[in-house]
């Protein structure tokens, strides 16, 4: 059996190789294009983000780097990710880097994820009364909701999602949960027909979704209480 180093021996310098596909703009073929990146632990624990930061040649969206924003989402040995939330210790030496494919690019990582914003605002997700408190099971409901960073890891895994379709996965559905803890009854009745619609008729429940957000968001718990109300009119989230 080969003996594991400990930490003592592992070398302070590790070239890593990443090989990127590229696309200059929407109108041009994508290509693959290799960078080598010296990762050195005596500067401290570095992730992908930061790695492509220094490397300053390839454009990538980022943000907060603290896992906040969802803006650095790529695929990342052909799983989508957060860059700054993949770190050098646990990669191999050949790192593939992608696109997130569902959506269009713009160059290079960098994408278009309008579509997720436009599925919003299909589905009229904003409150058009005075939002009503939450408490005890609806405050959890709502919190966990908020939390959604809007990435599109979720879509980009999901087998039911394509931009084109009526159904607009989980980017939609987390947003619908937040917004129906504060929705009148009233307005509830018209919001549920959109929820139907573009969520719970497109949805083939393999919740690959929840094993893919980088928030940690409990997506089935979520749904079970949305489709509840909407759909089996079991009234889980009450006014």
């Amino acid at each position: 059996m080969k003996k594991r180093k400990a930490p003592a021996d592992i070398p302070r310098t590790r070239e890593i190789i990443f090989r990127i596909r590229r696309q200059k703009s929407p109108d041009l073929d994508s290509y693959w294009e290799d960078f080598s990146y010296v990762y050195d632990r005596s500067r401290g624990r570095q992730n992908i983000a930061g790695a492509l930061r220094e490397l300053g040649a390839v454009r990538f969206e980022c943000g907060c780097l603290q896992k906040k924003c969802g803006a650095c989402a790529m695929v990342v040995d052909r799983i989508p990710r957060l860059a700054c939330d993949v770190w050098l210790d646990d990669v191999a030496d050949l790192v593939i880097l992608e696109p997130l494919k569902k959506f269009p690019v713009i160059e290079d990582l960098v994408v278009d994820r309008q579509v997720m914003f436009d599925s919003l605002k299909k589905m009229e997700l904003w409150l058009k009364e005075t939002a009503h408190e939450t408490d005890g099971e609806q405050f959890s409901l709502a919190y966990q909701s908020s939390r959604c960073l809007q990435c599109g890891c979720c879509l980009e895994i999901c087998p039911n999602y394509y931009p084109e379709g009526v159904f607009f996965g989980m980017a939609g559905m987390v947003p619908s949960v937040r917004i129906m803890t504060a929705m009148s009854d009233s307005q509830k009745k018209a919001f549920y027909r959109q929820y139907r619609k573009h969520i719970y008729e497109g949805c083939g429940k393999s919740l690959s979704c929840r094993d893919i957000c980088p928030a940690g968001i409990p997506m089935e718990e979520l749904m079970v209480n949305a489709s509840a109300a909407a759909v089996w009119k079991r009234n889980k989230i009450k006014k």
